[in-house]
């Protein structure tokens, strides 16, 4: 079986935080462009926790789908497994360049925001409505907000490792 998942090449012991192009897919004329929004340095840095996440899904979703610029291109904003970042997919091709602007502002809206978390009010709203965290998500936002201030071009290039794999084979025997 072929490695079909890019990230599963990345050298995640040397990844830092930032805003990489995590793929680009063609589906018909259009294209998609695919960010990898990495909060957290894999295994040098806690990941983030449930709660945080969740605050910084619910606040990212509602400022993206809310920018004027933006709204009609942002098809979703959602968290990795990993807890280390988000996948966020932009309708379009797009250079970190372009991104780096929007998720700053997103990362300085989230850091700056009062009041209650929207869709975290009722059951009906969210499946884990009281899964929330927002001073946490305001403080991981502040400093992800830092990172990206100082962003430069180069930031934005993946380690990759030269030893990883190319054909994953599968089990001979099934437990």
């Amino acid at each position: 079986m072929k490695n079909q998942v890019t990230s599963f090449e990345i050298d995640h012991e040397n990844l830092t935080p930032g805003v990489y192009i995590a793929r680009r897919d063609e589906i018909g004329p259009k294209v998609i462009t695919t960010f990898d929004v990495r909060l957290k340095a894999p295994y040098r840095q806690m990941p983030l926790t449930p709660a945080v996440i969740h605050t910084l899904e619910h606040l990212g979703a509602v400022y993206l789908r809310e920018h004027s610029s933006w709204a009609d291109k942002v098809i979703y904003w959602g968290p990795m497994g990993c807890q280390t970042g988000f996948d966020l997919l932009i309708a379009g091709t797009w250079e970190a360049s372009d991104a780096v602007p929007l998720l700053c502002e997103t990362f300085l809206f989230i850091a700056n925001f009062e009041g209650p978390i929207p869709g975290s009010e009722h059951a009906w709203q969210c499946g884990n409505y009281r899964l929330h965290d927002l001073v946490g998500a305001k403080r991981e936002a502040r400093a992800f907000a830092e990172v990206l201030a100082n962003w430069k071009p180069q930031d934005s290039i993946y380690p990759t490792r030269k030893d990883c794999p190319n054909v994953q084979k599968p089990p001979t025997v099934c437990p």
